[in-house]
This record gives structure tokens, sequence and C-alpha cells, in this order.
């Protein structure tokens, strides 16, 4: 009798999140995996630039560790996330622009550039704070190159 109820709470929830997200706009749930996946990098890099502009002390191994965290993510395929549909224009809560999915559209290229940085950032993040430093402006170009051209400015 437990197991039936449990299984019955259970299947309630489910019932109860998914209509939640049909609620809160198209594709809600692919979206908020996208922006944590996001928020993750941030503080990813957020821990290798603070060590780089000397506002929190160089530690190789935390830098490595963060490095290491943007090299997974971006291995990651993530494609799921990120259906056509899912633009700011059909659900508000994304800043996703409708230029990811055109024809033409350079994303794969965007993404490439991101996994490369993150490539070369695992490699020179806990050698020394010389070389953090030097992968700093690959891996922030590539995250601001991205977010200039498929992200909607938010206020």
């Amino acid at each position: 009798m437990k197991k039936i109820v449990a299984g019955t709470a259970i299947a309630l929830l489910s019932m109860a999140t998914i209509g939640l997200a049909e609620e809160e706009g198209p594709f809600a749930n692919e979206i908020e995996a996208r922006q944590g996946l996001m928020v993750y990098r941030a503080i990813n890099i957020g821990t290798l630039a603070a060590m780089a502009k000397g506002e929190a002390e160089y530690d190789a191994a935390k830098a490595a560790t963060a490095a290491n965290a943007l090299l997974a993510s971006a291995n990651l395929d993530v494609s799921m996330l990120w259906p056509p549909g899912s633009d700011n224009a059909a659900n508000p809560d994304s800043t996703a622009s409708a230029a990811i999915w055109a024809d033409g559209s350079d994303i794969g290229a965007k993404a490439g550039a991101f996994k490369a940085a993150a490539e070369a950032m695992a490699a020179a993040a806990g050698t020394d704070l010389a070389s953090l430093q030097g992968a700093m402006g690959d891996l922030g170009g590539s995250c601001g190159g991205c977010h200039k051209a498929f992200r909607v400015p938010t206020n």
C-alpha cells in the first residue's frame, strides 16, 4: 500500500511539474536547463576571472578544477536544450534570439570557438597565473561573441 501511495504521489508531482512548465510558456524546461548551464559556466569563469584580475589569490588546483568544469560543459551535447521555437519571441523567459535558428547562422562555429577556448583554458589554468591570464581573452571573447550575436539584451 505504501508503494502505491508513494508512486501516486510521484506521478502527481510529475504531472504538476509538467503542467507548470506548460503554463510558463513553450519549452520552459529546456530554457531553464540551458540558463542553468550558463550560470554554471559563469560561476567557473568567475573563479578564473577573479584570479586573473588579482581579485582572488591564484590557486592552481582551484583554477584547474574550474577550467576542467568549463571544458566538461563544452563537451556536453546540449542540442536538445535548443529546440526551434524556444527563442525570446516565443517565450519571454528566454534570452535566445531567433537568429540562432536562421539559415546561415554561425551558432555551430561560435559553440566550437567556446569549446576551443575551454580546451586552451583547461591546458593553461593549472600551470601558472600568467598562463591562466593568457587564456582569459579567448575564453571571454568566445562567450561574448555568441552572446552579442544570439542573446536578446536584457534590462
